[in-house]
């Protein structure tokens, strides 16, 4: 389970949020394996496949809450696919969670690119606001 630096995590997500006009609530990022996401995928979703999250959104308003199931295994093979450091790949998928609380989607026409705008965007902001941040204590 990654050991995230929750002052620092929490002042990126409000910063992030705040860009959408967006405060934040109550946040649960739930750990998983595959196994474990594939069947919340299956119960909630009826999808039957693996993903490196799932966001259960419970906003209200301005307000964003919500769930974030992000399976470790997931995001330690995407970094491995797509060239990235496993704290790189951490930071993407909660960011991605937590942009589709304040409100972006990324299954319709033209959405995706929206949505990877964003992540890249918040990953900006937060390489240059907490540069010494690391998404695991080491």
């Amino acid at each position: 389970m990654p050991a995230l630096r929750r002052r620092d995590t929490t002042a990126w997500v409000k910063a992030v949020a705040a860009t959408y006009g967006r405060r934040v609530g109550d946040v649960a990022y739930i750990f998983c394996n595959d196994e474990e996401i594939l069947k919340v995928n299956r119960q909630y979703l009826h999808h039957d496949y693996y993903t490196d999250i799932i966001t259960f959104d419970y906003s209200e308003g301005d307000l964003i809450s919500g769930d974030l199931f992000i399976s470790l295994d997931t995001v330690r093979t995407n970094a491995v696919k797509y060239q990235k450091s496993y704290d790189e790949e951490l930071w993407r998928v909660i960011i991605h969670g937590i942009l589709h609380l304040c409100g972006i989607n990324d299954k319709g026409p033209g959405e995706r690119e929206i949505m990877e705008r964003a992540e890249d965007e918040a990953l900006l902001l937060r390489a240059t606001s907490f540069p010494r941040t690391d998404a695991c204590i080491k």
